[in-house]
């Protein structure tokens, strides 16, 4: 029915949408936070993002395959190594930390809503789509890789 929602808005975009969505219902339940809520859980999550969003895109780079996610059956080498060994989804486990890391800071638990809403539209409208192109690009590779690794971690 909504299939011609799959593989057309990059996952950033999707992302920044809920960073905006979780501001606004912030600002709209009373403003922003004192800055004392930057705290080690925030820089926990802020640094497990950028690790795991720069060595997924630096292992898509080293294995020279495309890192377009609206084009995943242009894919010529599945990558498994690094933090592909733990979650096929690396990337979006990133930006979903950089929405929690968010969340902690705006200190509201509406915010909360923004990574629930990430994960739900990357789930149906992102990574089910870039499975299918995978399985049929890659076969029974991608099952076995599949049985192995966790869609997130």
């Amino acid at each position: 029915m909504m299939r011609w929602l799959e593989c057309r808005i990059p996952p950033p975009l999707v992302g920044l949408a809920c960073a905006a969505l979780m501001a606004a219902l912030t600002w709209w339940r009373g403003g922003w936070p004192p800055a004392a809520a930057v705290s080690w859980p925030l820089w926990l999550l802020l640094v497990l993002a950028v690790l795991l969003d720069s060595s997924a895109v630096l292992a898509f780079v080293r294995q020279h395959t495309t890192v377009n996610p609206l084009t995943p059956q242009n894919s010529s080498t599945l990558v498994v190594s690094g933090f592909y060994r733990v979650s096929r989804n690396p990337m979006y486990l990133g930006m979903l930390c950089l929405l929690l890391a968010w969340a902690w800071w705006l200190q509201q638990w509406p915010a909360l809503l923004g990574p629930l809403l990430f994960v739900l539209w990357l789930n149906r409208f992102q990574i089910a789509p870039e499975e299918r192109a995978l399985a049929a690009r890659f076969g029974e590779e991608y099952a076995a890789y599949c049985r192995r690794v966790r869609r997130w971690c």
